[in-house]
């Protein structure tokens, strides 16, 4: 009997624990009065999140990753005329918050192994920068795509070797690990995002990491609107309303409860379809690089090869999904080519790509070794992002390999 889907297989949801555990700390969060941003539900949520990511890091939970971003770049100094560099294949929440502190992010290009930032092409941003502007980046914004731990080796030594601090975006990787240790955890602050398709959910939220508790408490002053220790509002400095509320808190602590089993259940979905597609030509995986990389599989990619799969490309995969009542995505299109940083510096592995490719040309600019250029943008136009939901059946699963094997006939 053919499988009929009643219903739409999604990408990525929110889900509660089977025990709507969630439901007692948001029921004591109204009980209690508690309908702010603090409370027990906040400290008990930052407590479960220290005790997982580990390192010794101090944890502040806010309203989104966005938000942790912003403040992690704010402690490192980032204003006016500073430079950030980011990495470009990410979404829009990496860089915007260097633009709310006034700054100017500088884009890198991705290795192809990780996806993530290039060291190689790092360091030569770094050069080109010192020489155009006469200093250095103030930041360095690595991202951990889909749950893929970065280079962080590579990347941290050069941010030692230049003395430029380092701001984690791990908000789509937590409990992904490199070596052994939980990303977040490299950098001098590491973002965390709860946002409702993540791993877990707060709803909406986010939180940051910190290595100190000096940072954690100025993380929670600039949260609460800058206030100071005074009886009557006194400000000297801008803040934000960026803390989380103490009932998204008591959805965050009930999620803390299925953390781990949702992420085996990620690592597990991604082991089926590696298995199902180990023979499909044309169609490859993502896969961890080596037994140091540990990713969470947030979301399963893969790689689509037109010319061995009947000229199909990933769009077009994806729209046969969605004629079937399966969603699935393709890649974060990379920032450089977005049309609000096209003016941007842009960083290759032959130096400043953005002559050859911005917001208005359409990739496919090649190097002098005859592969693409521009890593990030030709990943972007092979690539899908597959149904990762912790909820989906082992049915729905198989149905969603027959479809895309059925593109191919």
């Amino acid at each position: 009997m053919s499988y009929i889907p009643e219903k739409t297989i999604y990408l990525c949801l929110a889900h509660m624990s089977e025990d709507g555990i969630e439901q007692k700390y948001v029921k004591e969060a109204f009980d209690t009065n508690w309908v702010v941003p603090l409370g027990p539900n906040v400290n008990a949520f930052e407590k479960d999140l220290e005790t997982f990511i580990g390192q010794g890091r101090h944890i502040v939970a806010l309203s989104s990753g966005t938000a942790a971003i912003h403040l992690g770049l704010l402690q490192l100094g980032i204003g006016p005329g500073d430079e950030v560099i980011c990495q470009s294949f990410t979404f829009s929440a990496s860089a915007n918050p260097i633009t709310y502190l006034g700054g100017t992010p500088v884009f890198v290009d991705s290795e192809e192994e990780t996806w993530n930032m290039s060291p190689q092409f790092l360091e030569q941003a770094i050069h080109d920068r010192k020489a155009k502007t006469g200093k250095y980046p103030k930041a360095i914004i690595p991202v951990h795509l889909y749950g893929m731990p970065a280079k962080l080796d590579e990347i941290c030594a050069i941010a030692e070797k230049y003395n430029i601090p380092i701001c984690e975006d791990a908000a789509e990787a937590i409990g992904s690990e490199y070596k052994g240790q939980k990303c977040g955890t490299f950098g001098e602050f590491g973002a965390l995002s709860f946002n409702g398709n993540k791993m877990i959910t707060t709803s909406g939220g986010g939180a940051l990491i910190c290595r100190t508790e000096e940072e954690a408490k100025r993380t929670i002053f600039y949260a609460t609107q800058a206030r100071e220790d005074r009886p009557y509002y006194y400000h000297k400095h801008i803040g934000y309303n960026y803390r989380l509320s103490n009932i998204c808190a008591g959805i965050g602590r009930g999620q803390m409860t299925v953390l781990e089993q949702y992420i085996a259940r990620r690592r597990a979905i991604h082991t089926l379809y590696s298995e199902n597609f180990a023979d499909t030509e044309g169609i490859h995986v993502k896969q961890n690089p080596s037994s140091e990389y540990d990713s969470n599989f947030w979301l399963t990619c893969i790689e689509v090869d037109a010319k061995k799969c009947n000229n199909k490309t990933a769009n077009d995969i994806r729209i046969h999904l969605e004629q079937e009542n399966i969603e699935s995505r393709l890649l974060w299109r990379p920032m450089h080519m977005q049309p609000i940083y096209r003016m941007n510096g842009f960083v290759t592995r032959e130096g400043n790509g953005r002559a050859r490719t911005n917001a208005y040309i359409q990739g496919g600019a090649v190097g002098k070794d005859g592969r693409p250029l521009d890593v990030g943008m030709d990943i972007f136009q092979r690539g899908l992002c597959l149904p990762s939901d912790n909820k989906m059946t082992a049915e729905q699963q198989e149905r969603i390999i027959e479809v895309i094997k059925a593109c191919f006939e």
